[in-house]
Formats: C-alpha cells, sequence, structure tokens
C-alpha cells in the first residue's frame, strides 16, 4: 500500500508542477543570451592551427640564452606591458584578495592555504613551485615584482619539449633548448595546463579527480567537450582568456562566487527539449546529472593518512607497496593512502561560496575537521545540488593549542628538518612553523580531515547522464540518499502529501466514473 501511494503521490506532483509552476521558454531569447555573456566558440571545423606569428623570424630569439631570466627579457621587448598583467594574476602570485565569512578579506591562495594532501608549500617552495609560472621561489624571499621572474614558456610552449627541473624553483631542466621553444609558441594548449592542473598532488589526477592526463587523447566516454572524436576542446575554449586574466577557481584555494566558469555560457539556461528538465537547473548544478562518475580513466586519491609515515622496508629503504590500480597503497614518506577509479560523487547543496580553515584557526578536535567547507542549504534561495569529490585523511595538529601543522617536508640535505629525509615528525613540525612564524607547543597528533572538490569536468553525453529514479528514488543507493534538506519526489515520505495525491487520484477517478455513467444514461435515452 504504502508504495502505492509514493507512486501516486509522484504522478500527482509532476502533474500539477507541470500544470501550476512558471514556464521557462524552451528557447532563450536574444535578450537573455546577452546577459548569459555567451562565449564565441570556435568550432573544431573552422579552427586554423597556424600560429599567427612565426617566432622562428626573430633575431632576438635566435641565440643561446644564458639562462631562462633573458629569454623572458626578450619576450617582453616585443610583448611589452604584458607583465604587469600576469604579475597581478592569482597564477602568479598564488593567491587573490577574497572575503571570507565574517573573517572579512584575506589574501587565499595556494601560497598559504592548508590542505589534506601534501598540506602546504611553506618551507618546501624549492620543489612545490615545480608548478608556478615563474623562476625562482625558492623561499619567502622571492620577488613577485620583477618581470624577468615570469615563465612565459610553461603555458606557450607548443614543442612538448619544456620541462621543469625537480626541485629546482620552477626553472627548467638545463637540457631544454630555450631558442628552440621560444620559436615555437602559441596559444596554450590542454597539454601546457594540464602539465601542472593534472598533476597536482604528486601524480596524475590526484587531487580533482576529474582532470588527467587522458584529457589530453580522450574518448567520448571520458569527456563529451575535450574528445578528440567530437569538439575536440582546450581548456582555454570555456576558461577564455583576456589580459591574462583566466576565469574559473577551484574552492581548495577559494571562497568566493565570482569570476567562475559555469555551462550557461555556451548551453544557455534552457538546453533541454522538455521544460522539466529545464526547470531542474534552478536547483541542480548541469555538473549533477552529467557528471555520473568521474576518474573515468584514471584512479585518483581517495583518502591520505599522515600518521603512518616512516614504517621502513627490511632493507632499512623506504618501503612502498603497490595498489590495484599500478600506484601505490603504502609509502613511507608519505603515509598509507586509498585509490578510486569511477567514482560515484557524493551530493551537497552548494551556493557558490566556501569557507577555509587557515593555519591559525584554532578548532573542536574531537571531530573530524573540514579543511574547505562549501556554504550552502536548500532554505537559502542559491544554492544548488552540486557533485562533489571529498578527499578525507588524517594530518598533523597541534593537539596543545588546536592549530593544524605546517610541516617542513622536502630539502636537499639531511639534517635540516625535512621530514621526507630526517623522519622527524617533531622537528619537521617545529622547522615549518618556525619558517611561518606560528607557534608550536611541541605535541603533535593527527586529526581527521576532509577537503571538498566540486566536480566540473569529464562530463558525459546527455545518454550517459542520470535518469530520473537514480535521484527519485527512497533506496538507500539512491544519488540523492544523503543529501539534507529539501523535499525530494520519491526519496521523500509526507504523510499529507502521500494521502492528498492519494485522494486527487481516487477523486478524479470517481469524476471519470461518473462522467462514464452519465454518457451512457444519455445515449441509451
Amino acid at each position: 500500500m504504502k508504495k502505492k501511494l509514493e507512486t501516486l503521490c509522484i504522478v500527482t506532483t509532476i502533474f500539477f508542477f507541470s500544470m501550476l509552476a512558471p514556464q521557462i521558454k524552451a528557447q532563450a531569447t536574444d535578450e537573455v543570451n546577452k546577459e548569459l555573456k555567451i562565449i564565441n566558440y570556435i568550432k573544431k571545423s573552422e579552427r586554423t592551427s597556424t600560429p599567427k606569428v612565426d617566432h622562428s623570424q626573430f633575431k632576438i630569439l635566435q641565440q643561446d640564452f644564458e639562462n631562462a631570466h633573458k629569454l623572458t627579457a626578450a619576450c617582453l621587448s616585443c610583448h611589452n606591458g604584458r607583465h604587469t598583467e600576469i604579475l597581478e594574476s592569482s597564477h602568479f602570485k598564488w593567491y587573490r584578495t577574497e572575503k571570507i565569512g565574517e573573517r572579512g578579506e584575506v589574501e587565499l591562495g595556494k601560497k598559504n592555504v592548508i590542505n589534506n594532501f601534501c598540506i602546504g608549500i611553506s618551507g618546501s617552495e624549492k620543489t612545490c613551485t615545480r608548478c608556478h609560472i615563474g623562476y625562482g621561489w625558492e623561499d619567502k624571499n622571492f620577488d613577485f615584482n620583477e618581470p624577468t621572474n615570469i615563465d612565459c614558456l610553461i603555458c606557450h610552449d607548443q614543442t612538448g619539449t619544456y620541462k621543469k627541473a625537480s626541485g629546482k624553483a620552477g626553472y627548467p631542466e638545463e637540457t631544454v633548448d630555450l631558442s628552440y621553444v621560444a620559436s615555437s609558441v602559441g596559444s596554450p594548449k590542454r597539454e601546457n595546463c594540464g602539465v601542472c592542473h593534472y598533476w597536482g598532488g604528486g601524480g596524475n589526477n590526484v587531487k580533482h579527480g576529474d582532470l588527467d592526463k587522458a584529457m589530453n587523447n580522450c574518448s567520448r566516454d571520458v569527456d563529451v567537450h575535450m574528445t578528440i572524436d567530437g569538439e575536440d576542446m582546450s581548456c582555454i575554449d570555456c576558461h577564455t582568456t583576456e589580459n591574462h586574466d583566466i576565469p574559473g577557481q577551484v574552492y581548495s584555494v577559494s571562497s568566493i562566487n565570482e569570476n567562475r566558469n559555469t555551462c550557461v555560457q555556451c548551453h544557455t539556461q534552457t538546453p533541454h527539449k522538455t521544460n522539466i528538465l529545464n526547470n531542474h537547473q534552478n536547483r541542480i548544478a548541469c555538473q549533477t546529472c552529467h557528471i555520473p562518475i568521474y576518474a573515468k580513466a584514471n584512479p585518483t586519491k581517495m583518502y591520505w593518512d599522515w600518521s603512518t609515515t616512516g614504517k621502513m622496508g627490511d632493507d632499512g629503504k623506504r618501503l612502498i607497496e603497490p595498489d590495484a590500480y599500478g600506484g601505490h597503497k603504502y609509502y613511507s614518506h608519505k603515509g598509507t593512502f586509498v585509490y578510486r577509479k569511477n567514482v560515484v560523487p557524493e551530493y551537497y547543496w552548494f551556493n557558490g561560496t566556501a569557507e577555509h580553515t587557515l593555519i591559525e584557526d584554532t578548532f573542536d578536535d574531537t571531530k573530524t575537521l573540514q579543511i574547505n567547507t562549501l556554504n550552502g542549504s536548500f532554505n537559502d534561495g542559491m544554492s544548488k545540488i552540486w557533485p562533489v569529490k571529498v578527499h578525507r585523511g588524517k594530518q598533523p595538529y597541534d593537539t596543545k593549542f588546536k592549530t593544524l601543522i605546517q610541516p617542513k617536508l622536502w630539502d636537499t640535505e639531511q639534517g635540516k628538518g625535512a621530514y621526507w629525509l630526517d623522519y622527524n615528525w617533531d622537528e619537521s613540525a617545529k622547522k615549518g612553523m618556525e619558517y611561518i612564524e606560528r607557534p608550536y607547543s611541541g605535541e603533535l597528533g593527527y586529526i581527521k580531515t576532509e577537503m571538498y572538490w566540486p566536480l566540473n569536468h569529464q562530463v558525459s553525453s546527455a545518454d550517459k547522464a542520470l535518469t530520473c529514479t537514480q535521484c527519485h528514488t527512497n533506496s538507500k543507493d539512491g544519488r540523492l540518499a544523503n543529501l539534507k534538506g529539501g523535499y525530494i519526489p520519491g526519496r521523500d515520505s509526507i504523510a499529507s502529501i502521500e494521502y492528498f495525491g492519494f485522494g486527487m487520484v481516487l477523486l478524479s477517478l470517481i469524476g471519470v466514473f461518473i462522467h462514464a455513467l452519465i454518457r451512457i444514461f444519455y445515449n441509451k435515452k
């Protein structure tokens, strides 16, 4: 009986919704399109791979450059003034000035936030800045105002031969032919963006879960936009850049609902043929239905436990235990990992803003600590249901001060407190906190943490998107089974609504029966 009532309730709700709810037009008007700032996307068939300028003809580039700084000076001798744009960009500064809740404006970015992967860059800049678009950031004394510290080639190389050296503060490998690379530059390709964004966290697809090297040459099953068998889109087709300002942000290092990329830039707010699907976009992000799984081609890290570090093999060397995916589930200097592939997202209400636990923040260590928190609820009128990768782990913290710890992890020499060489957590914590000028009590423990990564890439085609019954079900395996807030037909049960729906259907049937009797009576008469 309960199942029948639920079915009748769903049918009645859909009927009244379709009849009474305000309808969004099937096609967006020209006025709406203007407001949405539709991207002037160039179709694959209309593109050209021919560079607008042949840089190999410039004599200033036909030399053996003494160092990378000299090459940047040569670039800026023609592209004068461009350095002012880059020096002010978050890609170069590694932070934005943003407002976080009630704490006000904060410089927030990779430069200073804590995460639950490699924790933070402070004290280990020389290795972490391999992904920086600059040269020479090896400590706190880096000059962010010096134009020749900019690395032009990391974004504009078209040869595929340009590589940053490991542990060299962003400088290229000595084998790189700077003149050759500089003579073959052009607009950034997906490979240029991916060399950093695919490999964050120390490996391919480790952090994001929806960004990995497979997208350089992927099938439609991995990403419907970047597939080489379709539109073959590049990153900058969506992240359209003006004056080196690249729109888009990741909420691991950002908190505000500004300068974002959205699906409606190209698809408008009414991309479906039916109004009932278009109406869903009021409370459901496009990504929710069109990213039913992530980590499609390569696994992503779901769990990282720092508390298990330091175990060595029988030979006294670092211990590495492989996992089922060809990676590792244990590594002496990083701890225990869990990787997963074809992962079903978790779902949360998200309004585009976030909170962050910063190094100076105190917290209740009896609870799991949220490194970043996605703001939103059903009741705020702004939030949508969003698919999220949640990375969980355990990381060091100060048990007396109830604050997170920034350990010193990397160095080139033993005896300087770097955990990855000395394997001494207390000394690593002491050196790391001294470096950022924060107190450390000497009492170290490990706290469970969570970090939230909204998903935007590895978009599936319409035929692979979620179906109605995957969300509108009361099964414990339903996609929205754990989503808090709001009434979702098919998932939730409200007795008054169920009986109302059943009553309306019953009255309709009675009405049809009475109408049929009257027709029969008059036909006989």
